[in-house]
């Protein structure tokens, strides 16, 4: 798929890889932006053209969010965009090791940094900068793709599990007790919580049974607080023993404590769910249960992109045609204001220059390096880390490609926007599962 723009620079519908080569061939369309690929329409407006229904669909992680656009079309869904948004990591280390300098210097003879800790107040809803930056780098992603789409709808998984209803079910009623997505709630939460492993053996990857730490014989209700997971073999053996009476009394203390990881995603998911909502756009919100069902149901692999398709009560029951490749949005930022780099004790070791911009380049500025000769001869085109003397490097994909290459071989191609964009191909399916029969 490639994003389209008028000569308005509005969005248009998408269209695909061919067609956007034979309207830059035959002059109809520039390029207006390598990463992400985007074009430009030099004879159309969007009150010339028709427009059908886009859904997009987030599925939110600690790591990794996926993303994927639904295009409900007259003969049927279509998933015309798979992408997977990789935030930005490291965020609490250095945080942390700023604490840990500025401290220091309270016990130096050095200049003397009061510790301001009574003007510190945290706003309602505050959440720490390395989930805030999760929820703002997915609403960064949403904001570029409806410069370049236009999204009539937006889908999330607002929860994992319903931690909730999970340990009082009584809240919704009867019937959310029954069926077949209760289940898939219960063994995701239970999956989160134990790690994925055997709480008996600290067996991974074998098949997990849900098990009763205090037996049903023995009065043991179906609370997730008496319940864990268990490989085959141990849960043979345990029989209708209670965790104790086996030899792990602490098996009902560690099944009791509060699933930290869980509530901190969540709330992040909210967050996200709140801020998707003010965009004004219908928001449809589903559990993490629900997607997992939904993936099954339809035979798709476990990826953040498959995952964020099957989000919602909105999934269709077939898909006429999927995506073939996948974009991968890593969130890089723009730098930092650290002007001075200390080693581990807290000493100076170097330097940097306040100037940023050196030669009109920038680190993490898209170029393109033509070089007439030496070891890197030939065309490189990459991200761009930036020296004061004018020699360069060039990466791709994370790798670096070239080194000391002069500022006056490089041609700017996109100015740096804090990510960087690659492009893979997905998990290759079988002709079953890309197109499932009917019926």
């Amino acid at each position: 798929m490639v994003f389209v723009l008028d000569k308005h620079q509005k969005p248009l519908m998408p269209c695909t890889e061919k067609r956007a080569r034979l309207l830059l061939e035959r002059g109809r369309a520039v390029i207006h932006t390598q990463a992400p690929f985007t074009i430009r329409l030099n004879d159309r407006a969007t009150q010339d053209s028709a427009f059908q229904p886009l859904r997009i669909k987030f599925d939110p992680g600690s790591k990794t969010t996926g993303v994927a656009i639904i295009l409900e079309g007259a003969k049927g869904s279509k998933a015309i965009f798979f992408g997977e948004i990789v935030h930005k990591a490291g965020i609490k280390a250095r945080l942390d090791a700023r604490r840990a300098l500025r401290q220091s210097r309270r016990h130096r003879k050095t200049r003397y940094r009061k510790p301001r800790f009574q003007n510190r107040k945290r706003k309602a809803g505050w959440l720490p900068p390395s989930l805030e930056a999760r929820v703002d780098q997915t609403l960064h992603a949403l904001a570029q793709i409806q410069k370049r789409t236009p999204i009539t709808h937006l889908s999330m998984e607002h929860v994992k599990f319903d931690t909730q209803k999970l340990e009082k079910p009584e809240i919704s009623g009867v019937e959310y007790q029954q069926g077949t997505l209760l289940g898939y709630e219960i063994r995701e939460y239970l999956l989160e919580k134990w790690g994925r492993r055997c709480a008996y053996c600290d067996k991974t990857d074998v098949p997990l049974q849900v098990e009763h730490i205090v037996p049903k014989t023995w009065g043991g209700s179906n609370r997730v607080s008496n319940l864990t997971l268990a490989c085959e073999p141990c849960n043979l053996r345990k029989n209708k023993q209670t965790a104790a009476e086996f030899g792990y009394p602490d098996i009902q203390a560690q099944a009791r404590k509060p699933l930290k990881d869980a509530a901190m995603m969540n709330a992040t998911r909210w967050r996200l769910y709140v801020s998707l909502k003010a965009t004004g756009l219908p928001v449809e919100g589903g559990s993490g249960g629900r997607t997992k069902w939904q993936r099954i149901e339809r035979g798709f692999p476990k990826e953040h992109y498959f995952d964020a398709l099957c989000v919602g009560e909105s999934t269709p029951e077939h898909f006429i045609h999927l995506s073939a490749y996948v974009q991968i949005w890593t969130a890089k930022g723009r730098g930092n204001r650290q002007m001075c780099g200390t080693n581990q004790y807290g000493f100076p070791i170097r330097h940097r220059s306040r100037q940023k911009v050196h030669f009109g380049f920038q680190t993490g500025d898209r170029v393109k390096a033509v070089v007439p000769r030496g070891k890197y001869t030939g065309t490189h085109t990459g991200r761009v880390l930036v020296r004061a003397s004018g020699s360069f490097d060039l990466s791709a994909d994370g790798q670096r490609i070239a080194q000391g290459i002069s500022y006056k071989h490089c041609r700017i191609l996109q100015r740096n926007g804090g990510w960087h964009h690659a492009q893979k191909t997905h998990f290759r399916l079988t002709a079953e599962t890309r197109f499932p029969p009917h019926g």
